[in-house]
């Protein structure tokens, strides 16, 4: 191999990759395949385009990586060296545009989305287009490769909107209302689009198509990310006390980077046919005040520490079911396929600070 991952990759950011790529699955499905993913510039997405690759240097497993990137400059300096791989090609293409790739492909993984809320606000058609046509033109594109080419659908939790039943956890079956009349849920409505899609494509033309709906992934994203988790994070790595404008009281499902990764590939090698599989840990669930509470406490030799803005906020909330569902997902029909998460919370912020603080 012209560069190895670990020549590249070190410290925990490499513990974590090797997480993914030495898992107690099996993962020899994959050995010999071409692999395209979509959206391999992301936070994500950089997981398995890596970890495939490790598997490569540890296993000798000859998998090849397609990473289809909407800037090739930007990707190529994620990646550095990797680009002179020979397992690793980077393409620079709009997901909604056809797909031009050569060569045939064994499994597709559609990972490129606007999760961002910034792109909800500043350009609501771009995001919608890439759950949607994306989506569209990554089953088309697989469909063509033929029979044995199998496509992995990544989607979100946000498929579930308001649930108001009075039921504690969201399972795959659960649905909420989502006002599809603003732009406010142009991801939201695009993710439940792309799986009715990938549903009629599965019907009509007898295709091999996995679902998957990830909680709140986190990690070691980057310092300016405009997630709320990711913030808290930032503020650690920096040294700065954390401030919450409000009372931090959503209570939420958040899954470690490593845990989402290990999860998206088996159930693309051993779910079921377009059945949805819920990505959440139970090591994971816990509020925004929680959270940033959780950040503080990891590292007590910052002498870091969590106050709140309006007084008022102090006072710890009292979650109340009846009026809706909390974003905490249940994740028994993936622990069914025999996955368990790693990384609770703690570990997880202490892992993604010193992935931060080495690059």
């Amino acid at each position: 191999m012209d560069m190895d991952i670990k020549s590249h990759i070190k410290g925990q950011l490499y513990s974590d990759i090797l997480e993914v790529a030495g898992s107690e699955e099996d993962w020899k499905e994959l050995d010999g395949k071409r692999i395209l993913i979509t959206g391999a510039g992301g936070f994500i997405s950089f997981y398995l385009v890596s970890a495939l690759m490790l598997r490569n240097d540890l296993y000798a497993s000859e998998i090849k990586v397609v990473g289809m990137v909407r800037n090739l400059d930007r990707a190529r300096a994620k990646y550095g060296e990797l680009c002179g791989r020979d397992d690793l090609e980077l393409i620079e293409q709009d997901v909604c545009e056809p797909f031009k790739i050569d060569g045939k492909v064994d499994y597709v993984i559609h990972a490129a989305s606007q999760a961002s809320a910034w792109h909800f606000e500043n350009d609501p058609v771009g995001t919608i287009n890439a759950n949607l046509i994306g989506t569209m033109n990554s089953l088309e594109f697989a469909r063509k490769q033929g029979e044995g080419c199998a496509t992995l659908i990544v989607s979100s939790l946000k498929t579930y909107g308001a649930v108001r039943d009075g039921s504690k956890e969201l399972l795959e079956e659960s649905h909420g209302y989502i006002d599809i009349d603003s732009y406010k849920n142009c991801y939201a409505v695009g993710k439940c689009a792309a799986e009715t899609l990938a549903a009629s494509y599965a019907k009509q033309y007898g295709m091999n198509i996995k679902i998957v709906r990830p909680s709140y992934i986190y990690g070691a994203a980057s310092l300016e990310d405009d997630r709320v988790w990711a913030q808290f994070i930032a503020n650690v790595v920096r040294g700065e006390n954390i401030l919450l404008k409000s009372s931090g009281a959503p209570f939420r499902s958040f899954c470690y980077v490593t845990d989402t990764a290990r999860a998206m590939l088996l159930v693309m090698l051993k779910g079921e046919n377009v059945q949805p599989y819920n990505i959440s840990s139970e090591l994971g669930n816990v509020t925004i005040r929680g959270f940033a509470k959780k950040a503080v406490e990891a590292f007590p030799e910052k002498g870091l520490s969590l106050s709140f803005a309006n007084p008022e906020d102090e006072a710890e909330p009292v979650i109340d079911y009846s009026k809706q569902t909390p974003e905490i997902m249940n994740s028994d029909r993936l622990r069914s396929l025999g996955w368990e998460a790693y990384v609770d919370i703690t570990e997880g912020i202490k892992r993604a600070v010193a992935i931060l603080v080495e690059k």
